[in-house]
């Protein structure tokens, strides 16, 4: 285990171990503790703390109601439908139908959950600063608080803003999107490259100079929807920039000693490869976080027959609308599970899934209906509460991609066919025809990335998010953003809501 994720245990148990009635630290005492490596790791840990995920919306992915469900379920890659035997509330569907309100729970958990992480990240870069620690973890907890800066005006646009943890929140002002862009890409340019460049062993699951530069291509991919204005050579210069790293695919090749058939799925298993996988969250279920997203898909008879007892929660689908776009001879086709011969194993009394669902709220779809997702396929140990597979944040096969769009939107999509090309050959594909289009780029981000938090923030980009698609009817531009909560609302004056709610 990495020093992050020793010294993560460790605020753990001095959280629940220590009685802070008996022991008073003079200012002194303190700065020569954030000054030390352990110190440092120590300030670092509370923040990293905050992205692996658990319950009540904490997390950036691997427990529910936060922001990977509200990114993920507002999309055409997956739903929890409510059950006409009346298990699932609604809550779920709505995202999906785009009906969410300013006083729902996913809205709320996440902007809670981006706050909490902002105000830590806020005291470790004051704890690291004044002990004067070494330069490189100043470095990441400023990388981290632009991290959550960026997921907030992504989500929601105009945000509340701060630096410094010496405002109460009805003081906290609003601030442009494109103020708070223009900070977060200041952070990181100005941070970036002091980040130590390490990969895998006490950085892996960190912010090295590697995961900033995937970090800062993603914000200036998106900048024509946060400013106004694209920024695709900028994209392509930090993408650029992650070369030196020495990242690579993954190997794609047929494997009968993988659940799933292909050493593909590696890459969502116990540890992420660090051969492609740039930024990822380290998990052990009721240790650090907990991955959900196979044991919440799957029914519970295919928990008893496929899991050895583990109690799975017959929960998400994966779209028929979404699911049959991938090529039949594609390998990553094998995280779906449906029908009589599905991928992944068929152990007697496994459930036989039907590939589409007539209704989401009312009455509800059938018990068995709708395709399951086994992308992370569970690892050990794991229980009804979730699994142990470490999520990937950020992976070549995006920065490829991402490549490739920013080369087409520029003109030049000669130069981009290779990019798209080694996404596809390593998934059993032929390269393209011809040079690629944007939909070409776009389709291929789908079958690429499905389930790993990206989608919604594709869709709005490639002005798709608000089209209708499944079940779900068009809606108004609006819904590109998700409405303020209504907590936030009322705890803070200077707030308004975003347009049209």
């Amino acid at each position: 285990m990495n020093k992050i994720a020793i010294a993560l245990l460790s605020v753990f148990f001095f959280i629940s171990c220590v009685d802070v009635e008996e022991n008073v630290y003079d200012k002194y005492a303190a700065q020569d503790f954030y000054a030390s490596e352990a110190g440092a790791d120590a300030a670092l840990a509370s923040v990293y703390a905050q992205i692996a995920g658990n319950w009540d919306g904490v997390g950036y992915a691997g427990a529910d109601r936060g922001w990977y469900d509200l990114n993920s379920m507002s999309t055409d890659e997956q739903v929890v439908p409510h059950r006409n035997t009346g298990d699932w509330e609604l809550d779920f569907a709505r995202l999906y139908l785009r009906e969410f309100l300013p006083s729902d729970a996913f809205i709320a958990n996440t902007w809670n959950w981006l706050y909490r992480s902002i105000f830590l990240a806020n005291l470790a870069i004051e704890q690291l600063e004044s002990a004067n620690a070494e330069a490189s973890k100043i470095a990441e907890a400023k990388v981290l608080r632009a991290f959550f800066y960026y997921l907030l005006i992504d989500d929601w646009g105009n945000v509340p803003f701060y630096t410094e943890n010496n405002l109460t929140v009805d003081q906290i002002p609003q601030v442009d999107r494109k103020d708070v862009f223009d900070f977060v890409v200041q952070e990181l340019t100005e941070n970036v490259e002091v980040l130590d460049g390490t990969i895998g062993g006490d950085y892996y699951g960190r912010f090295n100079k590697w995961a900033g530069y995937a970090l800062l291509a993603k914000v200036y991919l998106n900048a024509e929807v946060y400013t106004g204005t694209p920024m695709w050579q900028e994209c392509l210069d930090a993408c650029n920039k992650i070369d030196a790293g020495g990242f690579k695919l993954h190997p794609g090749t047929l494997d009968d000693s993988n659940v799933l058939g292909s050493k593909y799925f590696e890459l969502f298993g116990d540890v992420c490869p660090t051969d492609e996988v740039i930024l990822s969250i380290f998990i052990t279920v009721d240790v650090v976080g907990r991955n959900i997203y196979t044991i919440r898909s799957l029914g519970g008879a295919d928990g008893n027959a496929l899991l050895g007892g583990a109690s799975t929660w017959n929960g998400s689908i994966v779209p028929y609308d979404f699911y049959e776009k991938f090529d039949e001879n594609d390998v990553r086709i094998r995280q779906f599970r449906h029908g009589d011969n599905p991928y992944g194993p068929q152990p007697s009394g496994f459930i036989r899934y039907s590939l589409t669902v007539d209704n989401l709220d009312n009455p509800g779809a059938e018990p068995d209906a709708g395709i399951r997702n086994m992308k992370f396929f569970p690892v050990e140990p794991f229980n009804g509460g979730g699994a142990s597979n470490d999520f990937p944040i950020y992976r070549y096969a995006d920065i490829l991609l991402m490549k490739a769009e920013c080369l087409v939107r520029m003109g030049d999509a000669a130069a981009a066919k290779p990019f798209i090309d080694q996404v596809r050959q390593r998934a059993g594909l032929d390269g393209l025809a011809s040079n690629p289009t944007l939909e070409d780029i776009y389709n291929e981000r789908g079958f690429e990335l499905a389930w790993e938090g990206h989608r919604r923030q594709d869709m709005i980009r490639f002005g798709t998010f608000t089209n209708a698609h499944g079940l779900a009817p068009a809606v108004g531009d609006h819904f590109n953003l998700f409405p303020i909560p209504t907590s936030a609302l009322n705890a803070n004056p200077n707030l308004g809501q975003n347009t049209g709610y």
